[in-house]
């Protein structure tokens, strides 16, 4: 498959070296159970003895795997199930239905309700989180002030990184101030460029002045791409046709992607290709979408879900994320990345491995971040959870899970 654009990896504020850490009776993918050494952040050794000094964390055969990651989140919109319904339950209703409650969203409300969406998602066994952030004309900076302050207040616990997600429209000629505010997001520090160019009059216009604004910028690229069952909203291609010609030198990601599951098979084949040619990650979001998409198509409801099998035959990175969280464009969600695994097993048809890969370590490459894993050298962003193996873990989800990021473990409350 083609490398991702940027192998340059994500560096974070250094932090004091925790002592080393020796996990005993961590159970392991392979049926062992055995002591697990970090130490400097990383995964010293497996299977050897605790050193005089070590932190001592017993494992209790809990079952010892990467961290797992939230690749697309929705912060500023969590928890508003409640106060913000959305009676039609779909895309534009629940677009609709966050708009007409823009002068009730205060700051304090959005930090607040943010900040414990994040603790949540971590204390589930989350180490990295990517959210949105609506940079829209009726709502202004209050989504990305609040969670800029989140992602800086959390450093220690979380590493988060905040996606400018453009209103629209974004191009054409009443753009000026939405592409005014998307310049001024970047001013103010956020991680990368994003927007929904499938709901612009001209998609592929709308392509290029992300891209452009984001290369301008030096920022990786997250796009709500074809979030839609209308096979003729279709500008992945557009997107990977341009990141190949032009030599796109930063990470570039397309989440839902739903319309590319309403392809004929050899075009689902075709653009997988090139996605993968250009680098390009590709997020699927059962959850949300699952919820939002088909209502109308009472007959054969499609899953609106992306072409997975394309994708993976193709060699794209592959991640999976929970989109919202108990908000109107899904009005439940435990923010755990294992409810959104279980979702891809049983709504995508992946084996449980495969999932659980698309929650973790494909989540960590579209981010730019090292490598965790359960092996010597790799950075040492763990979790045990109480169960006996990967399957066991996404079908039951239990409570009791213990997190390690950097080394070192952490506390999401």
């Amino acid at each position: 498959m083609g490398d991702l654009p940027s192998l340059t990896m994500v560096t974070e504020r250094a932090e004091p070296a925790p002592r080393p850490l020796s996990i005993t009776n961590a159970l392991l993918t392979d049926g062992r159970t055995v002591t697990v050494r970090l130490a400097d952040g990383l995964v010293h050794a497996i299977d050897a003895p605790t050193q005089p000094g070590d932190d001592v964390l017993d494992a209790d055969g809990r079952l010892l795997l990467p961290a797992m990651a939230e690749a697309h989140a929705h912060l500023d919109k969590a928890f508003l199930a409640e106060t913000v319904p959305n009676p039609t339950g779909d895309l534009m209703g629940a677009i609709l239905a966050i708009d007409a409650a823009r002068d009730r969203i205060t700051l304090a409300d959005t930090e607040e309700r943010a900040e414990r969406a994040a603790r949540l998602i971590a204390a589930n066994g989350a180490t990295a989180i990517r959210t949105h952030a609506d940079i829209i004309t009726a709502n202004g900076f209050t989504s990305l002030t609040a969670l800029l302050a989140v992602r800086d207040r959390l450093r220690d616990l979380v590493h988060i990184e905040v996606i400018a997600l453009s209103g629209w429209p974004s191009v054409g000629p009443a753009a000026a101030e939405q592409q005014a505010l998307l310049r001024e997001a970047v001013a103010m520090g956020v991680d990368g460029i994003g927007g929904c160019p499938h709901l612009e009059d001209d998609p592929a216009a709308a392509n290029d002045l992300f891209l452009t604004i984001a290369a301008e910028s030096g920022l990786p690229v997250d796009l709500h791409t074809d979030e839609t069952l209308v096979p003729e909203r279709f500008a992945l291609e557009d997107l990977a046709d341009r990141v190949l010609a032009t030599g796109f030198p930063h990470r570039v990601a397309a989440s839902h992607c739903v319309s590319l599951g309403m392809q004929p098979e050899a075009v689902q084949r075709r653009v997988a290709e090139k996605v993968a040619a250009a680098g390009i990650s590709v997020i699927a979001l059962p959850s949300s979408n699952l919820f939002l998409q088909g209502r109308d198509q009472q007959h054969a409801m499609p899953r609106a879900l992306t072409a997975i099998r394309a994708l993976r035959e193709a060699g794209v990175n592959l991640a999976a994320g929970a989109d919202n969280l108990q908000d109107p464009f899904n009005p439940v969600g435990r923010g755990d990345c294992l409810e959104t695994a279980s979702l891809m097993v049983m709504a995508g048809h992946q084996l449980p491995a495969q999932a659980y890969h698309s929650v973790s370590a494909a989540v960590r490459r579209l981010m730019g971040l090292p490598a965790a894993a359960v092996s010597p050298g790799a950075t040492a962003d763990l979790v045990l959870i109480p169960a006996a193996s990967v399957r066991e873990a996404i079908a039951l989800a239990p409570a009791g899970r213990i997190v390690i990021r950097g080394g070192r473990r952490v506390d999401g409350w």
